[in-house]
């Protein structure tokens, strides 16, 4: 072998050597983190006050006030560009319109009492007094009906306000079901009436250790999740971290995996289609170039959230007009983007001015909207990303319900690397990102039938003592 062939020989197994690695570090499966128990509230460490006390929403008037009073002085409206509806953002035609009837008929005490209708309750955890929603069936169940406890997470530009008419159909029992729904709903840290964390580090996987407990606290050492947005990562997590702990979980926001196995795969689709697509409305995510410019078009906020939140904070905490044009404009585009050709946002087919500006408000009038922009920063960082939980199969049951207008589908095929245990994926022609706010009698419907599943699967075993 002369020196050209040796030198051909040496590089070859180079090649070879470092390809093996890199599909062994793909398939590998990293080891589940222990993460740190730390106190994130103010200051050192304090003792732990465990009380679940109740709580009841109930704003100052001057904090009232002083929202007319921004409302009715706000600056003049830049006029928007002719022919360009939402394509450039919150079009201010239409944001005036919102801020006439926030002025003129929106009325805080009524909504609030709305808002209180709801058993709420507060309890410290980790230095954090957390919000949330628990609401039991009626005591007069048959006898036969189990009481399963489930908790909902919502997102960001959401609150516990998307989950109030899901409630309901929830916690009253279904004909031919041996079981209803205990339904806690909590606002995340940094959310609403819930303390935001004081320290930096406390991302989502932290979250996952607060409701773990707060669950836990209520008395349910095994418990069902569902997410969609920011909740969808948190019960992906869950799923991984509390394995034990978790009887199921449900996901309307299963596509939002990131792994280099599901690049992998979604690049092979867009090549082989038939060794990744099994549905015909799985097309939608290609050709990829659309998707990703149409997903690059709607993520500015993101990359500005992720890195200087605080900056971005505080004009918004400042303007009730610029709060509202910030969170109004994305359940326009996100709940269908074709809502952005429309004058009007298109907003009124399935929200009322009223429903929209109550989420509005929770964010106003508790001033949370730093604090909750914090969350991406917290989230896309190296700590967060060194734990590698993108990269960790979810085993638990799992349940998909895909909805044609969320930000992006992913085919089942991918969505099975990450949830492996994959019982049941439903796909509906219609809805967006908001399910529960927009289509809240599918989405329960679709969380019936996703535990009668789970239930099945844990059935004859102690998997289901709650």
């Amino acid at each position: 072998m002369g020196f050209v062939g040796k030198l051909v020989f040496i590089i070859s197994s180079i090649f070879v050597l470092f390809s093996a690695k890199v599909i062994k570090d793909l398939f590998d499966v990293p080891p589940v983190p222990q993460l740190e128990e730390r106190w994130w509230g103010a200051g050192s460490p304090k003792e732990s006050n465990e009380a679940i006390v109740p709580f009841k929403i109930d704003i100052p008037q001057k904090i009232l006030d002083d929202l007319q009073l921004r409302l009715k002085n706000h600056r003049p409206f830049v006029p928007p560009l002719e022919g360009v509806q939402q394509h450039y953002g919150m079009n201010t035609g239409l944001l005036s319109e919102i801020v006439d009837f926030w002025i003129n008929k929106y009325n805080w005490r009524e909504r609030e009492k709305f808002l209180n209708k709801f058993p709420q309750f507060k309890t410290e955890i980790q230095g954090l007094n957390i919000h949330f929603i628990h609401v039991k069936p009626s005591s007069s169940l048959p006898k036969n009906v189990r009481v399963l406890p489930i908790i909902l997470f919502h997102g960001w530009p959401g609150s516990v306000r998307e989950f109030y008419d899901v409630i309901p159909l929830l916690t009253k029992p279904q004909s031919g079901r041996d079981f209803v729904f205990e339904v806690i709903v909590p606002s995340l840290p940094g959310y609403g009436f819930s303390d935001a964390a004081s320290k930096p580090g406390f991302g989502p996987a932290q979250m996952t250790q607060i409701f773990n407990k707060l669950m836990n606290r209520l008395g349910h050492k095994k418990y069902y999740i569902q997410g969609g947005d920011w909740g969808a990562l948190i019960v992906s997590i869950m799923g991984v971290l509390y394995p034990e702990n978790v009887l199921g979980l449900h996901s309307n926001a299963c596509s939002f995996v990131n792994s280099a196995i599901t690049r992998i795969q979604l690049l092979i689709g867009s090549v082989f289609p038939s060794l990744i697509i099994e549905d015909d409305h799985e097309k939608s995510i290609y050709p990829l170039s659309e998707t990703f410019s149409f997903m690059l078009t709607e993520s500015g906020y993101l990359h500005i959230q992720s890195t200087k939140p605080d900056t971005v904070g505080v004009g918004l905490n400042d303007s009730p007009v610029g709060l509202a044009a910030y969170i109004i404009e994305k359940f326009s585009t996100w709940t269908n983007k074709n809502w952005r050709d429309k004058e009007d946002g298109g907003l009124q087919q399935k929200f009322t001015y009223t429903d929209l500006l109550d989420n509005v408000m929770i964010y106003w009038v508790t001033g949370s909207i730093t604090t909750s922009v914090r969350l991406y920063s917290e989230n896309f960082n190296k700590q967060q990303m060194s734990l590698n939980l993108d990269s960790i199969p979810v085993t638990v049951p799992a349940a998909c319900a895909k909805f044609k207008n969320e930000l992006i589908n992913l085919p089942n095929k991918v969505i099975r690397s990450k949830y492996v245990n994959l019982v049941q994926s439903n796909y509906y022609n219609d809805g967006g990102h908001f399910a529960a706010f927009e289509l809240p009698q599918i989405l329960a419907n679709d969380v019936w039938a996703a535990v009668a599943k789970f239930e099945e699967i844990n059935k004859g075993t102690n998997t289901n003592k709650t």
